[in-house]
C-alpha cells in the first residue's frame, strides 16, 4: 500500500463532501441519500478501502478511514454514516473463504455492502450450505445495497451458533421502515429474506469474525476484533457532524457580531464566544482521542488497546452530544430553523450516539473489568 493510495480517499471525499452538502437538506427530508452521493461515496473509494489487493482494493488503514468519513460528516453525517458502513462491512467480508470473495469482487472491488450485526432470523441446515428466513432491522444503505452480510440465528434454546452468511440483493427484499428524527439519510431499513439458500462457502462462523481472527487474510486491518473496532466505525460521523456544527455556528456569531450595535442591551455575544471555544476545544480533544484509537488499530495493537478504543469513542460520543446540545442553547431562535444546518447535525448527532457501540455503560464495564484483572 503506497502514500498514494492512503491519501487518496481523504482528497477524495473532499469532493464527495460537496454534492453530500448539497443533497444533505433533502436527504433529512425524504429519508434517503441521492443516488448521486453514492456514486461519489463509491468513486471516492469508501467500497474498496478494506478490500484485499488482490481484488483491486485499496487495504487502505484506520486512519485515512476516520478521516474521510469526518470530512464527509460535515457536509452530512447520513452520508458519512453509509460511507463507513459500506467500507466496514467489506471488511467483515474478509473472512468469507476466497471462493466466496471471488463472487462478489471478481469483476469490481467497488460492491457496495451492508450488514446486519444482531444475530436474527432462522437458519436450517440443507446439504452443502443453509436456508435462512427472517428479518434484520436497522441496516444502513440497505436501499443501495449488492449484497449484505447477515448474523443468524436469533439466539435461542437449541439453536447454532450465530454465523455470517452473505447475501446477494436479488435474494432480499428491504422494507422501509426507518423513520427517526436524525441520521434519516442513512436509510437504515429492514432486510427480509424468504427461504433463501447460502451455500457453506458464503459463510464465516460470527464468533471468528468478532474475535478479529482472520484464516483467509494475514493483513492488521482484517485481523481487529470488533470491540477495537465498532466504536470507531460510529464515532467518526459525529466527529465530522460536530466540526460542521461548529462551522455554522462560527457562521451564526459572525452574523451577530454584524447586527450588534454599541449602546443596545442584549447586543452583545460573550455567552457565543464561550460556547463557541468550549466547542472548538471539546473537537480537538475529540480529534485527538478518536485518531489514537484508529492509529492503533494501524499499529497492529488492537488486542492491546481494544478496551480502550472502546472507551474512548464512546467518551467522544457523550462529549461532542454534549458540547452540540450546549452550542443549540446559546444559538437562539434562529439555531433552531428548519432551514438551519445547526439542528440538523445536533439531531444526526443525537441519533448517531445511541448506537449500541458507543454505549459508554458497557465501553466502562469492558474497560474496569480489564484494568482491575491487568493491575
Amino acid at each position: 500500500m503506497t502514500d498514494t493510495l492512503t491519501n487518496d480517499l481523504v482528497s477524495r471525499a473532499g469532493r464527495a463532501a460537496e454534492p453530500a452538502g448539497l443533497h444533505a437538506a433533502e436527504a433529512d427530508r425524504t429519508g434517503e441519500l441521492d443516488a448521486g452521493v453514492v456514486r461519489a461515496l463509491t468513486s471516492a473509494g469508501f467500497a474498496r478501502h478494506f478490500v484485499p489487493a488482490k481484488w483491486g482494493g485499496s487495504e487502505g488503514t484506520f486512519t485515512d478511514m476516520t478521516r474521510a468519513a469526518a470530512l464527509t460528516g460535515r457536509s452530512c453525517a447520513s452520508a458519512a454514516w453509509c460511507g463507513t458502513m459500506f467500507a466496514y462491512s467489506a471488511r467483515f467480508c474478509t473472512h468469507l473463504p476466497v471462493e466466496a470473495q471471488e463472487e462478489f469482487w471478481g469483476d469490481t472491488p467497488d460492491t457496495l455492502w451492508v450488514s446486519g450485526l444482531v444475530p436474527s432470523g432462522r437458519t436450517e441446515a440443507v446439504g452443502d450450505g443453509f436456508v435462512l428466513n427472517g428479518r434484520w432491522n436497522y441496516v444502513s444503505g440497505a436501499l443501495f445495497a449488492d449484497w449484505a452480510l447477515l448474523a443468524g440465528p436469533r439466539p435461542g434454546p437449541g439453536t447454532q451458533p450465530p454465523r455470517f452468511f452473505a447475501v446477494p440483493r436479488a435474494d432480499f427484499t428491504v422494507e422501509q421502515t426507518w423513520d427517526t428524527v436524525g441520521m434519516r439519510g442513512t436509510g437504515s431499513h429492514t432486510v427480509v429474506l424468504s427461504d433463501v439458500t447460502v451455500p457453506a462457502h458464503r459463510t464465516v462462523a460470527l464468533a471468528e469474525v468478532a474475535a478479529g481472527v482472520n484464516d483467509v487474510s494475514d493483513r492488521t486491518q482484517h485481523n481487529v476484533p470488533l470491540m477495537a473496532v465498532g466504536g470507531l466505525t460510529c464515532v467518526a460521523p459525529i466527529l465530522g457532524s460536530a466540526g460542521g456544527m461548529l462551522e455554522a455556528y462560527a457562521a451564526l456569531v459572525a452574523d451577530k457580531r454584524g447586527a450588534e450595535q454599541p449602546g443596545v442591551p442584549g447586543g452583545g455575544t460573550a455567552v457565543n464566544d464561550v460556547a463557541l471555544a468550549r466547542a472548538a476545544a471539546d473537537l480537538d480533544a475529540a480529534t485527538f482521542l478518536t485518531e489514537r484509537a484508529a492509529a492503533a488499530l494501524d499499529a497492529g495493537e488492537a488486542r492491546l488497546h481494544g478496551v480502550r478504543n472502546a472507551r474512548d469513542t464512546a467518551h467522544v460520543s457523550r462529549l461532542l452530544v454534549a458540547s452540540a446540545q450546549e452550542l443549540m442553547r446559546t444559538a437562539g431562535t434562529g439555531g433552531q430553523d428548519a432551514k438551519s444546518p445547526l439542528q440538523r447535525h445536533w439531531r444526526d448527532m443525537s441519533v448517531a450516539s445511541t448506537h449500541a457501540a458507543l454505549r459508554f455503560e458497557r465501553a466502562a464495564t469492558a474497560f474496569t473489568d480489564f484494568t482491575v484483572k491487568n493491575k
